[in-house]
């Protein structure tokens, strides 16, 4: 059995029991500096006492016995002491060359222990967690008040340290990995980035927990997201466990428990403070009645994992263990148990969730953040003007937007740059960052530098088979690991699908290729190319009627994906006439959202209620959207002359 089978079997019949908190443990030994510096940091230039990782190579006698003590009081699973074990979080320390050394010696003192219990009592296996913290830096939030768009870290370098630590973890013998107090989902998925990259290179894969930190009584976390929204943001793992640690007690992690058990087809997982603390920085907390309140979380089957954060110490894991030892763990749910299940729809996020079901809706997704379609937002951009830029942005989402768009596709613009710049202001809006982001390039270095800027789940605009098989997946792939949905055009080698039969063929294939490689369906928004009608070329008269048809055929031969398409394409050939423009957005969104439309990217407060559209018009539309008439085109152009000012 792989280590996360026997896991799985094992949360199923107990709940397990994590060990409390190494910090509280080493504070009682009075460590002095040279506990911390040892012999080989005799002479380091900088303080080292607080470097608690640092024990690892300097007195592993001392993490080894704190292991004892929790394994011995009931522990299931031990954490290992590398929680600011990454280069980002030891450079303070001028230590960042030992992030490597310190997750293998981690692993390995933490392996040790579990194995010699796991001999004493071998029908009850004990399991090593590399411990992964949030690091001294987050991704999502400036620290520097006056300039919002700066971050003292990139993603890369985030990745790129979570790389380094898991691979120390993995070589010194941890069972699986623990990313654990995340307050920073975008640092949460710089890390799934680097453990995904890692579980490819090694050619196998570790069981991964994710436990993030809810700040306050707002329920959301340090960077703003409501726990639904988080969770979306980071399924894509695969977490074996999803839970709550650090910064409350149990009286106050209650009621996000609960929310957090409703919503996780994972393992759930708890580990508190012991209370909160007092005036000095301590905790009161009693091990007995961290128990009590402990039990009642299993009691009322919200947990599979249980066990201490904060001042938490081996008397209060071995009275937990015995307060929910004869007591079952919580049922995982699934669409089969639970009729509500929210897992069967397409689900994405900014900083709250946006689930988009059978009975949602049109998602609206706001057109007006692109520099090839909005020339204020482009003359803002191009002037440096982020600040009111982001004006745009939420006059869209006033306007009723439910996705934004971000296109900074300009050849005079560095793009990658403009879409990182202003990802990190919007992710500075809460009214804007709430909703999730459409990240819409041409080019994929563009996509890809708009996915390290954005906490949710967005959506990446577009990949497609224009390049063939391999590359489509490949860039498929990625974006999975950076958690986003993707738009498909319906595009392939040899060009641009314009009839029913190849926009609904080259949608089959994506959809065959991408389910195959196991990108869930709920996760592909087919776009399958609106196009120019009453251009006065007769081979585009059919084009209208043809996305629509087409609509209809994808969703009924690729369950579960979503169809969205780029409306203001359509009357292109009315601009300058907002009348008559919005008059045959109105009236085509009408009919392709009865034959499966999802979404749409609109310019959100300009959209014209279908049954207002007046009669004349409207027939005149209708008869272009459908090729009703051979004349039209013609019978539109001129309507179109005399209504031009009628708005």
């Amino acid at each position: 059995m792989t280590t996360r089978s026997t896991l799985e079997q094992l949360l199923r019949t107990r709940v397990l029991v994590l060990d409390g908190a190494m910090g509280t443990m080493i504070q009682r030994h009075h460590l002095e500096e040279a506990d911390f510096r040892g012999t080989r940091f005799a002479d380091h230039p900088r303080d080292l006492r607080g470097n608690a990782d640092l024990l690892l190579l300097t007195r592993p006698d001392v993490i080894g016995s704190i292991h004892d003590a929790y394994l011995d009081a009931g522990a299931d699973i031990i954490e290992t002491n590398t929680f600011s074990s990454t280069a980002i979080a030891q450079a303070d320390y001028g230590l960042e060359s030992l992030a490597y050394e310190l997750n293998v010696e981690g692993a390995r003192v933490a392996r040790e222990a579990a194995d010699r219990w796991s001999a004493r009592t071998p029908d009850r296996p004990r399991f090593v967690a590399g411990a992964m913290g949030p690091t001294n830096r987050t991704l999502s939030i400036s620290p520097d008040i006056a300039n919002p768009a700066f971050r003292a870290v990139s993603f890369d370098q985030m990745r790129e340290a979570y790389e380094e630590q898991a691979r120390g973890l993995i070589d010194g013998g941890a069972d699986l990995l623990l990313l654990e107090t995340i307050f920073d989902t975008l640092n949460a998925k710089a890390a799934i980035a680097a453990l995904l990259a890692v579980f490819e290179e090694r050619g196998a894969e570790w069981p991964v927990m994710l436990s993030v930190t809810i700040t306050d009584q707002s329920g959301r976390t340090l960077s703003g997201q409501t726990l639904e929204a988080f969770y979306t943001s980071v399924r894509h793992v695969r977490p074996i466990s999803v839970g709550l640690n650090c910064a409350l007690g149990a009286r106050q992690i209650r009621p996000y428990l609960a929310d957090l058990a409703r919503i996780s087809e994972s393992f759930v997982t708890c580990y508190p403070n012991a209370g909160l603390p007092n005036a000095f920085g301590a905790y009161d907390e009693l091990p007995e009645e961290t128990a009590s309140l402990l039990r009642e979380f299993a009691e009322a089957g919200l947990v599979n994992i249980l066990g201490g954060c904060c001042g938490t110490t081996p008397e209060h894991i071995r009275a937990i263990a015995g307060a929910v030892a004869a007591l079952p763990p919580r049922p995982v749910p699934s669409a089969e148990t639970d009729e509500s299940w929210p897992w069967v729809h397409t689900q994405l996020s900014g900083l709250e969730i946006l689930s988009i079901r059978p009975e949602s809706n049109f998602i609206m997704v706001g057109e007006r953040t692109n520099v090839t379609g909005s020339k204020r937002f482009a003359r803002l951009v191009s002037g440096g003007l982020y600040a009111e830029a982001l004006d745009v942005a939420l006059d869209q989402v006033r306007g009723g937007a439910n996705i934004l768009d971000v296109n900074m596709d300009e050849g005079m613009l560095d793009s990658e740059a403009a879409m990182t710049t202003f990802l990190n202001l919007v992710a500075t809006e809460p009214e804007i960052s709430r909703i999730p982001i459409m990240i819409d390039s041409s080019k994929w270095s563009v996509l890809e530098a708009g996915l390290k800027c954005v906490q949710g789940k967005g959506i990446v605009n577009s990949i497609s088979l224009k390049e063939g098989e391999q590359d489509f997946l490949e860039k498929a792939r990625l974006i999975r690991r950076y958690g986003a949905a993707m738009v498909v055009m319906a595009f392939d080698e040899t060009g641009q699908a314009d009839t029913v039969e190849r926009k609904v063929a080259i949608c089959a294939r994506a959809y065959g290729l991408l389910t195959g490689a196991g990108v869930d369906p709920l996760d592909i928004v087919f776009d399958p190319n609106v196009l120019a009608v009453a251009t006065g070329l007769e081979e585009h008269a059919e084009y209208g009627r043809n996305f629509i048809e087409a609509t209809r055929r994808i969703k009924a031969a690729c369950p579960g994906v979503k169809v969205s398409g780029g409306v203001s394409n359509l009357s292109f050939a009315f601009r300058g006439n907002d009348v008559v423009r919005e008059a045959m957005h109105s009236a085509f969104l009408y009919h392709a959202i009865r034959a499966g439309l999802d979404m749409g990217i609109v310019n959100a407060g300009q959209l014209v209620v279908y049954e207002d559209v007046p009669r004349e018009l409207l027939e005149h539309v209708e008869d272009v959207i459908f090729n009703r008439r051979a004349d039209a085109t013609e019978r539109l152009v001129e309507l179109a002359a005399r209504v031009r000012g009628a708005g």
